[in-house]
């Protein structure tokens, strides 16, 4: 009794330590939130306190300042594009190592791999030249490529600790109803990997979203534009408007909060069919 009596004192603690761990973390969202909707003298004089006045007009102005729908939009179709084509040529991928486990494939997921611990910083200069060199510079393609191609090394490595699970049984299956190898993948095989699937998506939206150095160094034209290059105008060499950058971050993590709260159930079930089975 006595036992069960300290175990139950030592969760307690241990959930009343991860209470404020939470709190601690959402701490900037409060000085976001409450600063947001604060006059620029205000924000400078007392930018922990509750805001006396409310002032709704800051995010009036962001929003016109930002040319929110069409930064919204370009942020958007970005995410949208990337995350079909990361998802859609990371799962195939995966599959075609999985199932013929030749020595090229196995070099080849290594490669995989490796990339993923090359620091973007290291490699920023090489790819705008080539990005620039094959007439692709200032453009959503471009963009939606350079995303592609550093979103795929995690997720074909999520894939493919995935595909392991799946039992090779059902496929013969399909064979024997005489399914091509592209009916056995999209028919069968893609549907069970739903969990990994959404879990991609997940990962690479989060990223891709609230990414500001890939479309700074991509695009050039204003109407181009995403969100974090837009809200970043406000920060200049001379003057910081923190009365209007504030909103615009708002505006601009709203969709992507939203988007996760609703499909983060499925985020610890995917990593962990992913990276722990096979």
């Amino acid at each position: 009794m006595e036992t069960s009596h300290r175990s139950r004192g030592k969760w307690m603690l241990a959930e009343i330590f991860m209470i404020l761990v939470a709190l601690l973390f959402l701490v900037p969202f409060y000085f976001l939130l409450v600063n947001s909707v604060k006059s620029f003298a205000d924000i400078l004089t007392d930018s922990a306190g509750f805001p006396t006045t409310f002032v709704w007009d800051n995010y009036v102005q962001a929003w016109k300042l930002t040319e929110f729908p069409q930064v919204f939009w370009n942020s958007l179709l970005v995410a949208i594009v990337s995350n079909v084509l990361i998802a859609l040529i990371s799962s195939m991928a995966a599959y075609r190592m999985v199932r013929h486990n030749t020595m090229f494939n196995s070099i080849l997921f290594s490669a995989f791999v490796a990339a993923m611990i090359i620091p973007f910083q290291s490699i920023m200069i090489p790819l705008v030249k080539v990005v620039s060199t094959i007439g692709i510079m200032d453009t959503r393609i471009g963009l939606i490529l350079c995303y592609l191609g550093f979103g795929a090394p995690l997720s074909v490595f999520l894939f493919h600790g995935f595909v392991k699970s799946v039992p090779k049984e059902i496929e013969e299956a399909g064979r024997v109803d005489g399914s091509s190898a592209y009916g056995i993948f999209f028919r069968i095989v893609l549907p069970l990997m739903q969990p990994i699937v959404v879990t991609v998506i997940i990962l690479n939206a989060l990223w891709i979203w609230n990414d500001y150095l890939m479309p700074s160094l991509i695009l050039q034209s204003p109407d181009l534009r995403t969100i974090p290059i837009a809200t970043y105008a406000f920060f200049g060499q001379f003057k910081k408007q923190w009365d209007l950058a504030l909103p615009a971050l708002v505006l601009g993590i709203t969709p992507i909060v939203i988007f996760f709260l609703l499909m983060q159930k499925y985020i610890i079930e995917g990593i962990s069919q992913g990276s722990v089975k096979g």
